[in-house]
């Protein structure tokens, strides 16, 4: 099965990658920073050469002073072996020149005042220059050309360094970091190998283990929460399954084996036609039973997994339970028990559902009835729309028995007798009858005996 890219693997990808590009913007920005102070220094030294020649040519009176004032100038450059100088009169030609200047001809027509410098490369050496033209104090020659230049060979290779090393740093501070996140990341996930450990120790004869929650991050503690309630619902439907398979190999083994035991005491000796139809009808209950409880069972089977759609339909509740009553007429007859009905209502549902809902409720109540005791049902309007009460005078039930009166197959209480709804399928299907409408059911026990209060819209 294919796999994702690993949650460690991502953030440490991340947290390179933020770095990274952090720290080549911080590299870029400190770059053009040194580079920027080069440029201003350079222009320090340029207009600083190009103040000096201004005053020289200001002194400028006659021609032949400008001979004196440009050897002056030419001393004042002893030493500066990265500087070239050169000055061109109103015609472009130069009237002075140092030996080492090789000026574009862009720069020596400016258009500006010359506070914007030029770089160029002339034989391989870079050169950062500006030119400006000044005023002399002559009338023949007002103006001249002063070009300055200064070689930016040690710039360009202190640059040329630092880029390097800055890069350098760059790549071992991205792997560093990478490192560290995935070191970070592996501490801040080793919560969830914890809980996985947990989870791994769950099975179906564990399902009691939970996930602790004391040594489980903030941002993890929901997750620790969800899965243990999963747990515990898990927990809950292995115990009920085990206990429905339980009861329901020993509600089958009863029919089956009078069912094997009629038919194997049959075949041991020739009988007679009429003996032979007695162990026929005998038969034909057992198996009519198991035909209901697998019914039943298959009915339950289908609301468990929401297949059980109702037909809608107006139902008269009071008519359905009168019709009830007369149904029953002959088993109340037998109890000598009273059967009474209060009240009337309308529900919208399937009618046919509805009644085998109600029926079930009734011939609980008649078989846990005491003799001469009485039925009393009573239908009412409430705020979730109708609600019907089935209550009987019989001996109240147990609250740990009460709790789980509609689970399938559970019978707590020892006076029921097996045939029929016997079986202890009844209110299990009641309930999931009354639920398929969208309504709940509830059971209530006192000394006064046991209510059943069914509530639909």
């Amino acid at each position: 099965m294919r796999r994702g890219t690993s949650i460690t693997a991502r953030l440490t990808l991340l947290f390179a990658a933020v770095s990274t590009a952090v720290l080549l913007a911080l590299g870029m920005l400190i770059g053009n920073a040194v580079e920027r102070h080069f440029v201003e220094q350079d222009m320090e030294v340029l207009n600083g050469k190009t103040q000096l020649a201004a005053n020289l040519l200001a002194q400028v009176r006659l021609p032949g002073d400008s001979g004196v004032l440009l050897r002056q100038l030419d001393d004042s450059l002893v030493g500066h072996h990265g500087l070239a100088v050169a000055i061109l009169d109103g015609a472009g030609t130069r009237v002075f020149a140092t030996p080492n200047a090789a000026f574009p001809d862009a720069l020596l027509k400016p258009a500006g005042d010359g506070t914007e410098p030029r770089s160029w490369r002339q034989d391989g050496q870079p050169w950062r220059g500006i030119a400006t033209r000044l005023p002399t104090g002559s009338s023949e020659q007002p103006t001249m050309l002063v070009a300055v230049a200064v070689d930016i060979s040690h710039h360009e290779h202190f640059m040329a360094s630092f880029r390097q090393t800055l890069w350098l740093f760059v790549v071992m501070a991205a792997v560093l970091v990478g490192f560290l996140g995935w070191v970070a990341v592996r501490r801040g996930l080793a919560p969830l190998q914890v809980m996985r450990a947990g989870a791994a120790r769950v099975t179906a004869s564990r399902l009691d283990t939970r996930l602790s929650l004391d040594a489980v991050p903030a941002e993890l503690a929901e997750l620790a929460e969800t899965l243990n309630e999963m747990l515990a619902r898990l927990e809950d439907s292995f115990r009920r399954l085990k206990d429905f398979s339980s009861d329901l190999a020993h509600e089958l083994r009863t029919p089956i084996s009078n069912l094997m035991t009629q038919t194997q005491v049959a075949l041991t000796r020739a009988r007679s036609a009429d003996e032979y139809r007695e162990v026929l009808a005998s038969n034909a209950e057992e198996y009519e039973r198991l035909a209901r409880m697998i019914g039943d069972m298959l009915f339950l089977a289908q609301a468990d997994h929401g297949l059980v759609v109702p037909n809608r339909e107006p139902v008269d509740l009071a008519l359905q339970v009168r019709e009830l009553f007369d149904f029953f007429d002959a088993l109340a007859e037998e109890k000598s028990l009273q059967l009474t009905l209060a009240g009337s209502g309308q529900v919208s549902g399937d009618k046919l559902m509805l009644r085998r809902a109600l029926a079930n409720l009734l011939s609980n109540a008649i078989r846990h009835a005491p003799r001469g005791g009485s039925i009393r049902v009573g239908i009412e309007a409430c705020s979730e729309g109708t609600r019907l009460t089935v209550e009987n005078s019989g001996d109240p039930i147990p609250p740990d028995q009460l709790s789980r009166i509609f689970d399938r197959f559970y019978r707590g209480d020892p006076s029921r007798h097996d045939g029929g709804e016997g079986a202890g399928l009844g209110l299990a299907i009641t309930r999931s009858i009354i639920r398929a409408h969208g309504g709940e059911i509830l059971a209530r026990s006192d000394t006064a005996g046991v209510c059943f209060e069914l509530r639909m819209a």
